[in-house]
């Protein structure tokens, strides 16, 4: 008897804990009361905002990137001597775009062909880039670590068809170039 006594309270209890209305039927607010067809804009960032309102929060890698914090910099261990080393831990986990250009007079095709392989290249050093055509001698290169950019950097003004790389508006001269700039 003592356990179905005990039994019916927990019972009683977690229903009471569990009921699911937010507002009782006269505490609605007005919009509240609309039919769902008739919500404007404004109503249904309210009702998102209440049902998001008991969900925990989410993580920082799950944030969308431009809610993120930004990496911290330990600037003690940080050779200060080359600002570009503050750069690359300044964009460490954000995304990134490079312009890179192509010397000679290429078609689209070996713009493409050439770009393509660059990025072949990158990947099979572990160097992820997505890759764009915006001209017949030019594309974007994006970097989803911004970190990784100017390690595609280096690899990329060393090939020979190389014109120039620009990263956060700071031209990179390619190796093999004959002054096409």
């Amino acid at each position: 008897m003592k356990h179905l006594l005990i039994l019916l309270v927990l019972c009683i209890l977690i229903n009471s804990l569990t009921e699911g209305k937010k507002f009782k039927e006269g505490e609605k607010p007005s919009w509240a009361k609309k039919d769902i067809r008739d919500f404007n804009d404004a109503d249904m960032e309210r009702l998102l905002e209440q049902w998001e309102e008991d969900d925990d929060p989410l993580e920082p890698d799950e944030l969308p990137e431009h809610l993120r914090p930004p990496p911290s910099i330990d600037m003690a261990s940080v050779d200060t001597s080359n600002p570009e080393n503050i750069l690359k831990l300044s964009k460490k986990g954000r995304t990134l775009m490079s312009f890179v250009s192509v010397n000679g007079n290429p078609t689209r095709e070996e713009t493409e062909e050439i770009t393509k392989l660059w990025q072949t290249s990158l990947w099979n050093n572990h160097i992820q880039a997505e890759r764009y055509l915006i001209d017949d001698n030019r594309a974007i290169f994006m970097f989803k670590d911004g970190a990784q950019a100017w390690e595609a950097k280096d690899f990329l003004v060393e090939q020979e068809r190389c014109l120039h790389v620009s990263i956060e508006n700071k031209e990179y001269k390619g190796k093999h170039n004959r002054d096409e700039l």
